[in-house]
């Protein structure tokens, strides 16, 4: 089975697949087995020749031999087997192994990783400076390729989450009053989902998967946020007198409609204004109007 094939740039890339390892405990059970031959042997040499010391030598051979073999590997832990250099797969069998003495082995962790990232300063889609921090969930799913395709895996995916988030925090704007397009602040789960698949692609090389990916923090730059703030309060304060206006306009429609129809009284052109003038003002003014009872004529 190779273990390598060359990608799109003509760099060779590595696969993970299973060493050829065996458990540990048969081996333990041969070297009780050789301790044994050690311990009747050694006593008989010089009393029965040669054989005592051909069996004592064989035993403390076979002893050491199998002694320099052993390695443990925990849960979600694997272990790449090389052969000078060469890779002969990965064994992610846990508890007790073995494995031939010339054969090295560099364990490697396949737990979940949850990194924080730090704050990085990013302009959104329309130029103003924001800041964005990320929560990532990874691990390792190619042990081989977070081996020796990249020179450190876990350094590598710091500087990935860095890049992804910048890329990302410059594709949308940070808020959008009218609610036409996707925004960082009001898109969360949506612009997570394309950090998530950015990042992903990144790391894919590393021989890394993105199991999860959540914006943290997301704020205005502190050099702007007090400008952002007010402009944010100006365009709501915009919304609502608009939204007051309109409903001003159709109230006063209503009255005037309503008198008519029921003949209530009759309104000229002049007195239709100053209606409408006097409830404009009491129904969009900021602070409550006092009556003012007119005790004569209207003329």
């Amino acid at each position: 089975m190779t273990d390598s094939k060359l990608n799109v740039n003509g760099l060779t890339v590595s696969e993970e697949y299973q060493a050829r390892t065996q458990s540990g405990y048969g081996m333990l059970a041969l070297l009780f087995l050789s301790c044994i031959l050690i311990v009747i042997s050694a006593p008989q040499i010089g009393v029965y020749g040669l054989l005592p010391v051909i069996l004592t030598a064989l035993g403390i051979v076979i002893a050491l031999f199998i002694s320099c073999g052993f390695y443990l590997l925990n849960p979600n832990q694997g272990a790449a087997i090389q052969l000078f250099g060469a890779y002969q797969g990965t064994d992610r069998n846990t508890g007790l192994r073995w494995r031939m003495p010339w054969l090295t082995r560099t364990k490697i962790s396949v737990r979940v990783h949850n990194v924080t990232s730090e704050k990085v300063k990013v302009n959104d889609l329309r130029g103003n400076p924001v800041e964005i921090a990320t929560n990532v969930v990874w691990r390792v799913t190619d042990t081989s390729k977070a081996l020796f395709d990249v020179e450190d895996y876990q350094e590598f995916v710091d500087i990935q989450i860095e890049s992804a988030v910048r890329v990302i925090g410059a594709r949308y704007p940070y808020d959008d009053i009218e609610h036409d397009e996707v925004t960082l602040r009001g898109d969360a789960d949506e612009v997570s989902e394309q950090l998530e698949k950015q990042l992903q692609e990144r790391v894919m090389s590393a021989g890394v998967t993105i199991d999860e990916c959540r914006l943290t923090h997301l704020a205005y730059a502190p050099e702007i946020a007090q400008a952002m703030l007010r402009r944010q309060q100006a365009q709501a304060v915009v919304a609502a007198r608009q939204t007051l206006v309109e409903g001003a306009v159709g109230m006063v429609e209503t009255a005037l409609d309503m008198l008519s129809a029921k003949d209530v009284v009759e309104l000229d052109d002049e007195r239709r204004a100053a209606m409408v003038s006097n409830l404009m003002v009491v129904l969009c003014g900021e602070r409550d109007t006092q009556p003012v009872v007119n005790a004569g004529s209207l003329y």
